[in-house]
């Protein structure tokens, strides 16, 4: 049976991962990718937040981080396409400026 600290442990590794992924990755399509990753680990800690305790705000918390995810992805690909188009690449290292 997993504890509370079993899920606290996977979501404090899979938030560092995301956060490296962020801080040290040129990609636009990575750095979104590793933001999803940090979004998940809060979900991860909500989850087994559920399920230790016998309250609900947990899951509304679970599923408004969900629709913010899902919502920074749509956004994000946008604009990484967008920028695909106009700079033709997505480092983040080219983009001094983001007028066209």
């Amino acid at each position: 049976m997993l504890g509370f600290n079993d899920y606290l442990l996977v979501s404090v590794i899979l938030f560092f991962v995301g956060a490296l992924g962020v801080l040290f990755r040129r990609n636009l399509i990575y750095i979104l990718m590793s933001l999803e990753i940090m979004l998940n680990s809060i979900n991860i800690t909500l989850i087994g937040l559920a399920k230790y305790s016998n309250d609900t705000n947990p899951q509304v918390l679970i599923l408004l981080i969900l629709v913010v995810a899902a919502v920074e992805v749509a956004v994000g690909l946008g604009l990484a396409i967008n920028l695909m188009r106009v700079k033709k690449t997505v480092d983040v290292d080219l983009f001094k400026s983001l007028k066209g």
